[in-house]
């Protein structure tokens, strides 16, 4: 675990949603759904929220529009859809959402990415930003990069950067 400049004085349990992006999994078969909310939840998170929903545009943003309306939900984490293949649709229909962008998250992403995979992280849109006065959360589908992106980036700063949204 990365040594954080300044912890968090108190823990506090952020209530998040997961939504995985894809046209072939269900969520019995959605192994990086269920792993992003096992590590939520054994990091005092709850998860409030689940679903898998097709790489669609309009159903991306319904959903994230329709979960954004909730007070108690404090961020929301999409993980699949984030290439360039022609279904790869999650950052099209997020990123013009997002009112403001956290830059930093994509770049540390893909620098991770890259010391693991090597070039092939080029390939991958992952964003952070805010809508609504919740976090959201875009990342890529495969176990490994569920992992990496919420073990090194997410779940390091997720407290934090709720509290700055509700300050």
């Amino acid at each position: 675990m990365i040594e954080q400049p300044h912890p968090d004085r108190t823990a506090v349990a952020i209530n998040v949603a997961v939504i995985t992006v894809s046209d072939t999994r269900s969520p019995s078969t959605d192994k990086s759904g269920q792993l992003i909310q096992s590590l939520l939840q054994t990091s005092g998170h709850a998860v409030i929220a689940y679903a898998v929903i097709k790489d669609e545009p309009a159903q991306i943003q319904a959903q994230l529009q329709d979960l954004c309306s909730h007070a108690d939900l404090d961020a929301v984490i999409f993980n699949g859809g984030t290439g360039i293949a022609p279904r790869d649709t999650t950052y099209d229909a997020l990123e013009g959402l997002l009112e403001k962008q956290l830059p930093g998250f994509g770049e540390l992403f893909r620098s991770l990415s890259f010391a693991e995979i090597g070039t092939r992280a080029i390939a991958s849109r992952a964003v952070a930003g805010v809508y609504r006065s919740k976090l959201i959360f875009s990342i890529p589908g495969s176990t490994g990069a569920v992992k990496l992106a919420t073990e090194r980036l997410i779940l390091p700063e997720l407290a934090h950067l709720v509290q700055l949204l509700r300050s």
